[in-house]
């Protein structure tokens, strides 16, 4: 007999799992786009900056979220660490680009 808190146990496993898989990927991804690594000439240095720097930002949250147990806060706690990352991703893309 399978109970509800083996049910969300196991759902909870998996999402984990995948946010895992997506945070590899996100790793992964950031590697291959940095100049250094790519092994071509490009010309996309601020936009490629940008983009890194979102795939970063979007990398805290996913932290943050699953792995440090946010989702299961209170929403106020929810919307003070994501305007805490907003604001810190934000500053140091415009540190960068200025």
């Amino acid at each position: 007999m399978t109970t509800s808190t083996d049910r969300d146990f196991t759902k909870d496993k998996r999402t984990v799992l995948i946010v895992w898989a997506a945070l590899s990927a996100a790793t992964i991804l950031a590697w291959l786009l940095t100049p250094g690594e790519s092994q071509t000439a490009t010309t996309l240095g601020k936009e490629l900056v940008a983009a890194i720097v979102v795939l970063g930002l979007i990398k805290c949250r996913l932290i943050i979220h699953y792995f440090m147990e946010v989702r299961h806060a209170p929403r106020w706690l929810q919307a003070t660490t994501d305007g805490w990352l907003v604001v810190l991703w934000l500053t140091l893309l415009i540190i960068y680009l200025v």
